[in-house]
């Protein structure tokens, strides 16, 4: 799967990302489940919203540390949304400057 396809699937459907990213990273979807909790939002639709935003503000750095991840993962899907989701995390209540919280 080339990453426009791993992208895209994201977006558009949230529907077994807790079976494929749970088990690899248990901590961190126990986290991004506490904070759509608090945003009233599910953890898929969430992780959605990780995409959106790292696709979206990433910096270039933070692309460069995703791809470098991605090429030295097993599942390089599940590296890239996983790395999508730390960032959206990290940044979920500060203030980039732009005025909207990430």
């Amino acid at each position: 799967m080339m990453l426009g396809e791993i992208l895209t699937a994201a977006r558009n459907s949230g529907a077994g990302l807790e079976k494929w990213l749970a088990p690899a990273e248990p901590a961190i979807w126990a986290e991004l489940g506490k904070v759509a909790a608090a945003e009233d939002m599910d953890p898929e639709s969430y992780a959605r919203m990780a995409v959106v935003d790292f696709s979206n503000r990433a910096p270039e750095e933070d692309w460069a540390t995703m791809m470098g991840r991605i090429r030295d993962a097993q599942d390089p899907g599940q590296a890239c949304l996983l790395s999508m989701i730390t960032w959206r995390l990290k940044y979920a209540n500060s203030e980039c400057g732009c005025g909207h919280k990430h």
